[in-house]
């Protein structure tokens, strides 16, 4: 139960950002919706049975920091709803999603996933020994084709990210990222680049995008529309269909535009850059207030969009589960079910 029961506690775990975390606090506050406040997390050491403090928390750190992830599944254990799913997110990654996409009919670049290049720490050659060697380079290259990128199969922010047109130069990065486990994608060579918000798998936010430019300058000023309604419409169904499969409730879906086809290029960013200083004013407000809203409405009716595993149930046909009441973590509602059916 939460400390204070006649209060629902939206909590904001955060890192270096400066603007996005305490513009929220303020404007889920301002909303002066009864018995629902917003506050900056506090938290020392955990026990493991650790009463439910917040109704919901917006994790936009524990991606780095092991500590803050643990207790985020020992909250989500004791009744809080986070956002976003720690348990899938951690869980999750690019060349999953990649292949996930492509299933639903998403348009998804030729992608494989790379062995690392330097073996893991703590492993040797006798680790591999289910490995092929040598690799048939060529055959990867002729799939994926060239020009391509050579990216983590996990992470963000443009971390160890090269673009490569020839295998001499994918040899020179492929080289120099030690024991990162990569992908290389085919580069859409595109007319058109944008960035989705995507909150509570309802709103969609299109903005206009250039990653070729410095990050402070990529959000395109004046924010132009797509070039046509059907890619606009197109963008916003792609980019819900993915986030709802994948049961994320805050993420940016990124979409290269070639030939008219958007191609989903990055879906993976449960904690999405929001600070005003580099998505620009208006951009801002949109982030600050769909998630404020998003969140209070989680707090009042205790309703999570995500679902564990929904991608499954997605693939498999079935209908997502009800979601349980308030408080009650999914694992007792599936052993009252079962019970029930006995």
């Amino acid at each position: 139960m939460l400390g204070d029961e006649s209060v629902n506690k939206i909590g904001i775990l955060f890192g270096m950002e400066n603007t996005f975390p305490p513009a929220l606090v303020e404007k889920v506050n301002a909303m002066k919706v009864d018995d629902v406040i917003a506050e900056f997390v506090q938290v020392g050491g955990v026990r493991m049975d650790e009463p439910q403090k917040y109704s919901v928390i917006i994790d936009r750190i524990s991606q780095d920091i092991p500590f803050y992830r643990a207790y985020l599944k020992n909250a989500a254990l004791h009744g809080t709803i986070v956002v976003n799913n720690p348990f899938w997110w951690t869980a999750d990654d690019k060349f999953f999603n990649y292949a996930l996409a492509s299933k639903l009919g998403v348009a998804i670049p030729p992608t494989v996933i790379l062995p690392h290049n330097k073996h893991p720490e703590g492993t040797t050659d006798r680790s591999m020994r289910n490995l092929i060697f040598p690799l048939n380079w060529q055959e990867l290259f002729d799939y994926v084709g060239f020009p391509a990128f050579l990216k983590p199969y996990s992470g963000g922010g443009w971390k160890h990210v090269y673009h490569v047109h020839s295998p001499e130069e994918f040899f020179q990065h492929y080289n120099q990222t030690g024991d990162l486990c990569m992908t290389l994608q085919h580069g859409v060579v595109f007319e058109e680049y944008y960035r989705c918000y995507v909150v509570g798998q309802e709103k969609v936010h299109i903005m206009k995008y250039d990653p070729r430019l410095p990050h402070h300058e990529r959000y395109v000023k004046g924010n132009p529309p797509p070039s046509s309604e059907a890619l606009r419409a197109r963008i916003e169904k792609d980019a819900l269909t993915l986030c709802r499969v994948l049961g994320y409730d805050l993420n940016t879906v990124e979409f290269a535009v070639e030939g008219g086809v958007p191609y989903a290029i990055d879906f993976l960013n449960p904690a999405p850059d929001a600070e005003i200083t580099s998505v620009g004013a208006e951009n801002f407000d949109w982030i600050v207030n769909a998630v404020a809203e998003m969140a209070v409405k989680m707090a009042v009716t205790g309703e999570d969009p995500a679902r564990e595993m929904r991608w499954a149930s997605f693939l498999a046909g079935k209908s997502p589960a009800k979601q349980p009441r308030k408080g009650e973590p999914a694992w007792v509602a599936q052993r009252k079910r079962g019970k029930a059916a006995k």
